[in-house]
């Protein structure tokens, strides 16, 4: 068995929170960034996106403790998973990018709002049936408990990067 790191508290949970909240306000300034980056920075970009791919994936790894059986049939739905919220975290990143340009023209017009709030609402949905479907998929090749653990860590990495996300997006106006 591994070492565990914790990634909500330990002994050495200061370090693991600050060093997971600077790989969350990263993948949150991708998230928002990446559609607006341009072809001169997209090299850059791709490197950042695979360190914290893999930083990403270290954390997992290092909280899942799976023996080898468990982890030969995880990672493959892992990295599935991990395909299919990229897509959606680019839907949601031209959704934020949507929105800067319509704020910082002046005040957003109602059928705008209405718009992004409606985008906004679908990619959540999506998420959460992406979710769904991977939790029945974990719960074929994992116990229970550890199908949980990874919806946990999952859902804590996303919960700070929504956050980091809520304190950078102005209110709409």
């Amino acid at each position: 068995m591994g070492t565990r790191v914790d990634i909500h508290t330990t002994r050495q949970g200061t370090s693991h929170r600050k060093a997971l909240t600077r790989f969350v306000a990263v993948v949150a300034v991708l998230l928002a960034g990446s559609a607006m980056a341009q072809s001169a920075t997209d090299t850059n970009m791709e490197i950042l996106k695979q360190k914290i791919t893999a930083n990403k994936k270290l954390l997992v790894a290092h909280n899942m403790d799976l023996n080898d059986a468990e982890a030969k049939q995880f990672w493959p739905l892992y990295d599935s998973y991990q395909k299919e919220l990229e897509q959606l975290d680019h839907k949601l990143g031209k959704t934020i990018t949507e929105y800067a340009e319509a704020f910082n023209k002046g005040p957003v017009p109602n059928d705008t709002a209405k718009k992004l709030m409606k985008e906004v609402l679908n990619e959540e949905e999506q998420e959460v049936k992406l979710k769904r479907s991977y939790v029945e998929k974990l719960g074929k090749v994992l116990p229970a408990t550890k199908a949980a653990r990874y919806l946990q860590i999952e859902n804590k990495i996303r919960t700070v990067v929504k956050a980091e996300l809520a304190q950078v997006i102005p209110l709409v106006y």
